[in-house]
C-alpha cells in the first residue's frame, strides 16, 4: 500500500494480537511487512477460531498486506536468512517473553552492533526491566493486574473484563507511536533506538479519570456501570424501548437537554444548576431525567437531540455498528484477499490522511510460508 511508510521494511517476529496489530497499522500507513513465522506452526493465531473453511478470521483481520516466511531462528542456515533480511530492514518487532531474542543471538546489543540503523520494538507483558520481566501475560492479566477491572462493570458486580482485548490493542497502539517517534529520531541522528513497551505500563497509561482521582484523592475507584465518575448526565439512561447514551458535558448541553425533555426549571434546581452539583446527585438526575424519556423510543429522541447537537447515541451491538452508515462512510470496513477464500471483510483504517488513498481494498491474506520463495530469491540469491 501507498503511505508515509512506504519504502519502509519492517521484519514482524511477532504472533497473536499485540505485535501482529502494531504491524498492520505499519502496513496500513505504507510499510512493507515480513512475517517470521516458526516453521510448520506460525503464528499461534493461525489456530484461533472463528475459522472460515478452515482458516483462522482471527489471523487474517490482522496480518493483511504481509508476506510470510518459516524460519527457526535456532538453525544456523535459517539464521543467516534471517540476517540477510535484517540486513536490509528499518525496523525490527517482536513480542516473545523478554531474554528469548538474546538466547538466540538476537538480543538488542547484539543486533545494534550489526544493524546500528534498526529500530528494534519489544512488546511484552510487563517490559525488560522489573520484578515480573520474566512473566508471561496475556490481556486480561494486565487488565486485571492494571486496575482496569477495578473499575469495570456495575456496582457490586463480579470482575469484568474489557469487552475487547484491551491490554494487547493498547501496547499494539504504544509500540506503533514509539516506532514512527524513533523513525523521526532517526532522520536526525542516523541511530536506531530500543524500543521497550510493557502491556501493564500501557493499561496504567490509559487510567486518566480513575488514577488522576487516587493520585490526587487518595481515592480508590470503583465500578460505576455507564456512569462516569465527575460528569453528569454521562451515561445511558432508559427510553421506552431501550437505551440511549446522553453525554451533556457541561451547563449549556444540560440547559439543552432540559429544554428539549420541557423540564426547564431542572437547569434552575441548585441540585442540578452546574456539573459538581449534577455529580453530587446522580441518582436522583438519573430518576428524573428516565422518567421523562420513558415517553419515547432511543431512536425519537437522539433524532431529537441531534438537532441541539447534543451528544448522544443508541446502544448498537455489533452488526448494527458494523453496519452504521457513519462507519460504512468512514471506509472502517475494507477488504483483503485469500486465495483460497476470497475477498475476507475486516476493520479498516482510522487513520484518515490528505496525502494518500483508503482504499476499501488491501494488501492479500499470507498462507505460512507463502512468500519463502520470492524473499530468498530478493534477499539471500
Amino acid at each position: 500500500m501507498d503511505g508515509p511508510l512506504k519504502n519502509l521494511l519492517v521484519v514482524d517476529l511477532t504472533r497473536v494480537l499485540v505485535g501482529p496489530y502494531c504491524t498492520m497499522i505499519l502496513s496500513d500507513l505504507g510499510a512493507r511487512v515480513i512475517k517470521v513465522e516458526a516453521p510448520e506452526i506460525g503464528d499461534d493465531s493461525r489456530k484461533f477460531g472463528p475459522f472460515v473453511e478452515d482458516y483462522s478470521a482471527y489471523f487474517m483481520s490482522l496480518n493483511r498486506g504481509k508476506e510470510s516466511i518459516a524460519l527457526n531462528l535456532k538453525n544456523s542456515d535459517d539464521k543467516k536468512i534471517f540476517d540477510k533480511i535484517l540486513s536490509k530492514a528499518d525496523i525490527l518487532v517482536e513480542n516473545f517473553k523478554p531474554g528469548t531474542l538474546k538466547k538466540w543471538g538476537y538480543g538488542w546489543e547484539e543486533v545494534n552492533k550489526k544493524f546500528p540503523k534498526l529500530i528494534y520494538a519489544s512488546a511484552s507483558g510487563f517490559g525488560q526491566t522489573g520484578p515480573l520481566k520474566e512473566l508471561p501475560a496475556y490481556d486480561m492479566v494486565v487488565q486485571g493486574m492494571g486496575g482496569l477491572m477495578s473499575v469495570t462493570g456495575q456496582p457490586n458486580s463480579e470482575p469484568t473484563r474489557v469487552g475487547t482485548s484491551i491490554g494487547d490493542i493498547t501496547a499494539g497502539l504504544f509500540t506503533a507511536i514509539g516506532i514512527n517517534a524513533a523513525l523521526y529520531d532517526r532522520q536526525k541522528t542516523g541511530k536506531g533506538m530500543y524500543i521497550d513497551v510493557s502491556m501493564l505500563d500501557c493499561q496504567i497509561a490509559i487510567l486518566e479519570n480513575a488514577i488522576a482521582r487516587y493520585l490526587s484523592k487518595n481515592e480508590i475507584p470503583k465500578p460505576m456501570g455507564s456512569r462516569h465518575p465527575s460528569i453528569a448526565p454521562f451515561e445511558a439512561f432508559k427510553t421506552k424501548d431501550s437505551y440511549i447514551i446522553i453525554a451533556a458535558g457541561n451547563d449549556k448541553l444540560f440547559e439543552k437537554l432540559c429544554n428539549i425533555l420541557e423540564v426547564p426549571e431542572m437547569f434552575a434546581d441548585e441540585k442540578f444548576n452546574s456539573n459538581s452539583s449534577r455529580a453530587k446527585n446522580m441518582d436522583e438526575l438519573k430518576s428524573v431525567l428516565e422518567n421523562k424519556l420513558s415517553v419515547k423510543s432511543t431512536n425519537e429522541w437522539v433524532s431529537q437531540m441531534e438537532k441541539d447537537k447534543i451528544p448522544c447515541g443508541p446502544i448498537f451491538n455489533i452488526k448494527e455498528a458494523v453496519e452504521n452508515p457513519q462507519v460504512e462512510a468512514r471506509n472502517m470496513i475494507v477488504k483483503a484477499y485469500h486465495k483460497v477464500i476470497g475477498d475476507f471483510k475486516l476493520a479498516g483504517n482510522p487513520i484518515k490522511m490528505s496525502t494518500y488513498d483508503d482504499p476499501d481494498k488491501r494488501g492479500n491474506i499470507p498462507d505460512l510460508d507463502e512468500h519463502r520463495e520470492k524473499i530468498i530469491k530478493e534477499f539471500v540469491n
